[in-house]
């Protein structure tokens, strides 16, 4: 499955993302948001002096509403302009009026929530975020191409050129991940709460929660009655058959098959060790993510590289979540990719949860390839989450996963 942002582009493969359309599409994007930007502050600047001069004779009072809704334009154009480098659509957050015309739209549209913030982030965009846009296009082209062109005037300035070719070819670097974080900023800011996806969305994905947590509830259920019970009657069991063993003659028949009962009942109560640390580990609960995912990476018969550094333990529901995301991934790493090695990565970054798992095996993991990858995603969907993953022909494969901490 190929990136579908441009800051993932560069966090895959840094050295194809120069072969790639991803810096061109990254230097559109920003090129775009300085234009529109400039246009966008003198229109707004205009249109705001004229409101408040004419706001004596009442015509300001338009011109100042019509201030107040330009925001709904400027982001409608800025989710348009997000596809350059985010394939991911951004979904309009308004909601159609109850009823036909202009008066019932406007009434909608200035007592949505949506509508407010489309205009604060105008505003931020407007002040900011294309000035931002030109000084990196500045940084990142124009100064590279002067420093270049100093020897021109004084020929011992060729350190200075040569700082000034290792900045230009570093310019794509720059350019590219500027824009994946502005592109990360603005859908951020403009993607939809959840007050104003709708009350059936909502619901659906609130009983899809519910539906985890009853599946998580069990799993653990699960796994202690497995703990509590049946593993704990294979235990004295092991321990009655071997007291039998010590009543028995050392080199009969009864010893001999009381020697094998008990060996395969060790073998039992060892599998269902297994069995009860896959339904629901002991080591998640009571000490979280870090400590879960390390013992599944000693159990695991691939090397696992496992680099969880944690400030606090995140909720629940999102550590059991990232425990199964990461336990797939490294079941198919083993059983379809041909991997030799993989490696775990998790941060906590502010009240998001960003883990990533990838393997060297031969790539070309895909939702249509039946390696679990559906499961997966709407396991993440489920949390909230969001879930990407590349695993270009001949790989590597990586999953990353953005939980959030809520």
């Amino acid at each position: 499955m190929r990136e579908r942002t441009a800051w993932q582009a560069l966090g895959q493969n840094p050295l194809k993302v120069l072969g790639s359309s991803w810096p061109w599409r990254s230097f559109g994007y920003l090129l775009s948001g300085v234009a529109f930007g400039a246009v966008a502050i003198a229109v707004l600047a205009a249109a705001l002096v004229t409101g408040v001069v004419l706001l004596v004779v009442l015509v300001g009072a338009v011109v100042l509403l019509g201030v107040a809704l330009s925001g709904i334009v400027v982001t409608r154009f800025e989710r348009w302009r997000l596809r350059l480098v985010d394939l991911d659509p951004v979904p309009d957050p308004h909601r159609p009026p109850e009823r036909a015309g202009f008066k019932a739209w406007l009434q909608t549209r200035l007592a949505e929530p949506a509508t407010w913030r489309e205009l604060g982030f105008t505003a931020v965009s407007a002040t900011a975020l294309w000035w931002m846009d030109f000084l990196v296009l500045g940084f990142a082209l124009v100064v590279p191409v002067l420093l270049m062109m100093s020897p021109v005037g004084d020929p011992g300035a060729w350190p200075v050129a040569v700082l000034g070719g290792c900045l230009l070819v570093a310019a794509p670097y720059t350019v590219t991940a500027w824009a994946g974080a502005r592109a990360a900023v603005t859908r951020l800011m403009l993607a939809p709460r959840d007050s104003e996806l709708g009350r059936e969305l909502t619901d659906v994905r609130a009983s899809r929660a519910r539906l985890v947590d009853a599946f998580d509830a069990e799993r653990r259920r699960i796994e202690r009655d497995l703990h509590d019970g049946a593993q704990q009657r294979l235990v004295s069991l092991n321990v009655l058959l071997g007291l039998a063993r010590l009543d028995a003659e050392p080199d009969s028949p009864q010893a001999a098959q009381l020697a094998d009962a008990q060996s395969q009942v060790t073998l039992a109560v060892e599998e269902l060790r297994e069995l009860s640390r896959g339904v629901h580990p002991g080591a998640l609960t009571d000490h979280g993510l870090a400590d879960a995912v390390e013992n599944l990476a000693a159990r695991s018969a691939l090397p696992v590289t496992v680099d969880i550094r944690l400030p606090h333990r995140a909720p629940a529901a999102v550590e059991t979540t990232a425990y199964y995301v990461t336990a797939e991934a490294l079941t198919n790493a083993l059983k379809h990719s041909g991997a030799t090695r993989a490696e775990v990565h998790a941060r906590l970054h502010t009240d998001v949860l960003t883990l990533s798992i990838s393997d060297n095996g031969s790539g070309g993991a895909t939702p249509e390839g039946g390696t679990g990858l559906v499961g997966l995603a709407d396991r993440v969907a489920a949390a909230d989450g969001r879930l990407r993953v590349s695993s270009p022909p001949g790989g590597p494969t990586l999953l990353h996963v953005e939980l959030p901490c809520r």
